[in-house]
């Protein structure tokens, strides 16, 4: 008897697609909250004049499939025939092993026989030659939409770059913004102005900064929690932290670098792929030098541990923070500041119960979140999101935004309960280069202006305060590119 047939894919493909049957979506896959990369979905897939497939990536986890079904829901509710919408889970062990030419040969054939259908493709990457499947599609079903997700990047797979050219476009899905958590957790809302974001600090009242504050000093109580397990939608939902950490460990940590990578890159030993993912959580926010993480992981030789690196990136476990040159000096010489994409993802590997109150550790934490927000923020208009060293001392300001036409903005995390800005800190010495600067604080009083020495303002301003800013700034259309 062979394993698949197409009697048993449209078995498959039915449970996976009652609005065939029903009509309607299922509101216990469609969950109620939306992640902003939903809205950005849809404004892709709406585009009348340009035809693109969106691609949904993000490491496991974080609702790439649920936004697929808040998709599928708001088209049918728009009129869609629900039989020309179908989801096709490739993680699904009968579609994994079957041809994408019979799965879709047997939707046309039994449900929809026209083109003018939309696909939702999950985990696309487990259909053999996924990029020229898509290609095809694309250049020979004009009529149909197409939606596709996978938890390793598309974009940073080897030898799929050419395939989607001018076709797909990559719409990053990132852990949950605390503003997005504070959202789900249905935290009741300050009552802010839509114009209201970081920056505004520099311009208005001591008074009104006042007023701000206070009105987020409800945010502030859910701020440690988020940094333990609020990256992810389903587990910051859980009522048990450990478990959720644990589930953490288990689905987005170990299935990746058990499963999901070496099956992608056909890495032999995955021990070692998780030997180097332990040593990056440990210095996560430190800059990284590869002939030092060689030689501290023995045995693992150093074209190993970039392709690993890299393979870690693409699979969105971790970011790489590259030199930015603000003082007209080339680099001569570079390292990345590493990154872990969540701080929960750290704190449920290290599984170290003093994360929370090590200053230190801490430290590193919150500058992890701070990264992680101000990355996946300002990815669509800034040239790079990267950090500048130089200087007496090896100095270093944490985070540089880099744009294609205008100043930079800087960004110093300073958590801890006195956070002293000397004069001679690079900050201070680079806050004339930059268009606005930042330094990003503990308590929720250490707020306001700090003056350099060459007269700039930086804003001073809380951790929980800048993150929710920037997603209440986000969620009422700022898109990060002004000067102010």
């Amino acid at each position: 008897m062979a394993i698949t047939s197409k009697e048993k894919i449209f078995k498959v493909l039915s449970a996976f697609n009652p609005w065939w049957s029903t009509g309607t979506s299922n509101p216990l896959l469609t969950k109620e909250y939306k992640r902003f990369a939903y809205y950005e979905a849809m404004k892709m897939l709406d585009l009348k004049d340009i035809r693109r497939i969106v691609v949904l990536t993000g490491t496991r986890r974080v609702g790439k499939t649920t936004i697929q079904y808040q998709m599928i829901d708001t088209l049918i509710k728009r009129g869609i025939s629900p039989k020309d919408i179908v989801f096709i889970s490739l993680d699904h062990p009968m579609l994994k092993l079957s041809d994408l030419n019979d799965i879709l040969e047997c939707y046309h054939e039994n449900v929809s026989p026209t083109q003018n259908v939309y696909y939702f493709f999950d985990e696309i990457r487990y259909a053999q030659n996924w990029d020229q499947w898509l290609k095809t599609i694309y250049d020979t079903q004009p009529e149909t939409k197409m939606v596709a997700t996978g938890s390793a990047s598309p974009a940073l797979v080897n030898g799929k770059i050419e395939s989607g050219a001018g076709r797909w476009s990559v719409i990053s899905v990132p852990t949950l913004s605390f503003y997005e958590y504070c959202e789900l957790m249905k935290v009741e809302k300050p009552d802010l102005l839509k114009d209201i974001k970081p920056s505004s600090f520099r311009i208005i009242s001591r008074q009104a900064q006042t007023e701000i504050m206070l009105k987020l000093g409800n945010i502030q109580k859910h701020f440690a929690r988020y940094l333990q397990v609020g990256g992810f939608p389903e587990l910051a939902l859980a009522n048990n932290d450990l478990l959720a950490q644990q589930i953490m460990r288990d689905d987005v940590v170990d299935k990746v670098l058990k499963r999901d990578l070496p099956s992608l890159y056909s890495i032999r030993s995955p021990i070692e792929l998780e030997r180097i993912f332990l040593y990056l959580c440990s210095v996560s926010s430190e800059v990284v030098n590869i002939e030092t993480l060689t030689k501290e992981l023995q045995g693992v030789s150093r074209p190993t541990v970039e392709n690993y690196i890299h393979y870690l990136e693409s699979a969105n476990l971790i970011y790489q923070s590259w030199p930015i040159d603000m003082t007209g000096k080339k680099i001569l010489k570079s390292s990345p500041k590493i990154y872990i994409a969540d701080a929960a993802i750290r704190n449920a590997v290290l599984m170290d119960n003093d994360l929370l109150t090590n200053p230190t550790e801490m430290g590193k934490v919150v500058e992890t979140a701070v990264y992680k927000h101000v990355s996946t923020f300002y990815y669509q208009k800034a040239t790079s999101v990267g950090y500048n060293r130089g200087g007496s001392g090896d100095k270093e300001i944490d985070i540089v935004v880099e744009y294609p036409s205008i100043k930079n903005m800087i960004i110093e995390v300073k958590y801890r309960e006195e956070a002293p800005i000397p004069d001679n800190s690079m900050i201070c010495q680079l806050a004339d280069k930059a268009s606005v600067a930042f330094v990003v604080t503990k308590r929720s009083d250490d707020y306001g202006i700090h003056n350099t020495p060459s007269g700039v303002k930086m804003i001073r301003i809380p951790a929980f305060a800048f993150l929710y800013l920037l997603g209440h700034a986000e969620k009422n259309g700022y898109k990060g590119c002004d000067s102010e």
